[in-house]
C-alpha cells in the first residue's frame, strides 16, 4: 500500500530578516536656531532601514537646543558642561550603540548638512561595500567656505591621504556614516575632534572607508568649534600627527632618525675627508665634528624610539581587543 502525502494548503514561508536600526546622531552646542530645522529634515522612512530614531547631545548648551530638540521628538542626553565635540561625538556613540544602533549617522546641528541625502550616505553600507563611508563637501556642492577655512582642510584632508593611503578628499567632513562594528571598535582620544582621529583609527583596524558627494551650505553664523583657521589647522596637523605615529611607528621614527643621521653626514662629510687625509680633525672642523656627533646620537636615539614605539603599540592593540570584547558585552542586543 503506497504512502500517501497530504501537501499543507498554505505556503511555508521563512521570516524575513530584521531591517536594521538606524541613529542619527547630532552633537550640538548653542545652536537652538537651526536644531529643530536639522530634525525635522531628516527623513522618516528609508529603504532598507527598519526604525530611525534621532539622538542630540547637547554640549552643555546655555540656549535652548535641549528644549527644542525635545519639542522635535528627538532623544536628548546631555554634558555637564562644554566638554567638546570629541567627547560629544564619543557618548553618542556609546548611547547610539546603547539604543541598538546597527547604523549610526552623524551630522552637525547647524545645517550646513543637507539631511536628505542620508539614504545616499548610508547605501553602501546597505551594500556591503563599506564600514565607513564619508560625505565628501569637495566632492559635492559647497554653497559657501571661507578660502582659508578650504585650503587647510585641503591640505589636512592631503595629509592624511598621504598617511593613510586612502583615496578621501575630504577628512574633516562632520556627515558620515558608520556602521555598528565601527562603533565597537573605534576609540576617540582627541580632547578636540574625532574628524580625523576616527578614519586613522579604522584605516589601523583594517576598517573599509569610503566617500560620497554631499551639499554643504552656508553657515549663518561664526561656528562655534574653533578659534580660526590657524588654531584649527594646528589642532588637525597635530591629531594627524600623532595619528600617524600610531599607525606607523617604526617607519615614523625611523625616517626620522635616517634623515638626521643624514644631516650628520653631510655635514660632517669634510671633516671626514680631513680625518681620513691627515688622521686627525683639525681645529677648523672642530665645530663640524661637534654637531655631527650630536646629529647621528640624536638620530640613533629617534631610530630606537620607533623599535619601542612599535612594542607600544603591540600592547595597544591587545588592550583593544579586550575593550572591544568588552564592548560587545556590554552592548549585546
Amino acid at each position: 500500500m503506497g504512502l500517501i502525502c497530504f501537501l499543507p494548503l498554505f505556503e511555508l514561508r521563512m521570516p524575513s530578516p530584521e531591517k536594521p536600526t538606524l541613529i542619527v546622531t547630532i552633537p550640538a552646542y548653542n545652536e537652538e536656531a537651526t536644531i529643530r530645522t536639522v530634525i525635522e529634515s531628516v527623513p522618516k522612512k528609508m529603504e532598507g532601514i527598519g526604525k530611525i530614531s534621532i539622538l542630540v547631545i547637547d554640549d552643555g548648551s546655555t540656549d535652548s537646543t535641549a528644549t527644542e530638540a525635545l519639542a522635535a521628538k528627538a532623544t536628548v542626553i546631555s554634558n555637564h558642561g562644554n566638554r567638546g565635540l570629541a567627547y560629544s561625538f564619543s557618548r553618542g556613540m556609546e548611547t547610539a550603540l546603547e539604543m541598538g544602533a546597527d547604523i549610526i549617522v552623524n551630522t552637525d546641528a547647524d545645517n550646513q548638512y543637507d539631511q536628505s541625502q542620508i539614504p545616499a550616505l548610508i547605501r553602501p553600507i546597505l551594500e556591503k561595500g563599506a564600514d565607513m563611508v564619508l560625505g565628501s563637501r569637495f566632492k559635492g556642492t559647497i554653497e559657501s567656505m571661507p578660502l582659508t577655512k578650504r585650503w587647510g582642510n585641503k591640505l589636512a584632508s592631503f595629509i592624511l591621504k598621504q598617511n593613510t593611503g586612502l583615496d578621501i578628499s575630504d577628512g574633516q567632513t562632520g556627515f558620515r556614516a558608520f556602521t555598528r562594528e565601527v562603533a565597537l571598535r573605534l576609540n576617540v582620544l582627541s580632547k578636540f575632534t574625532y574628524t580625523q582621529e576616527t578614519i586613522i583609527d579604522a584605516v589601523d583596524k583594517g576598517l573599509r572607508v569610503t566617500e560620497i558627494p554631499c551639499t554643504f551650505r552656508k553657515r549663518a553664523d561664526k561656528s562655534r568649534l574653533f578659534n580660526g583657521i590657524v588654531d584649527y589647522a594646528l589642532r588637525a596637523v597635530h591629531t594627524i600627527i600623532v595619528g600617524n605615529l600610531k599607525l606607523r611607528p617604526m617607519s615614523t621614527f625611523g625616517g626620522v632618525g635616517i634623515l638626521v643621521i643624514v644631516a650628520g653626514i653631510l655635514i660632517g662629510w669634510p671633516v671626514i675627508l680631513s680625518f681620513l687625509a691627515t688622521g686627525r680633525i683639525g681645529d677648523a672642523y672642530l665645530m663640524r665634528a661637534i654637531v655631527t656627533g650630536i646629529l647621528f646620537i640624536v638620530g640613533i636615539e629617534i631610530a630606537a624610539l620607533g623599535l619601542i614605539a612599535a612594542l607600544l603599540k603591540q600592547n595597544r592593540q591587545l588592550i583593544e581587543k579586550h575593550l572591544y570584547e568588552t564592548k560587545k558585552m556590554r552592548f549585546s542586543k
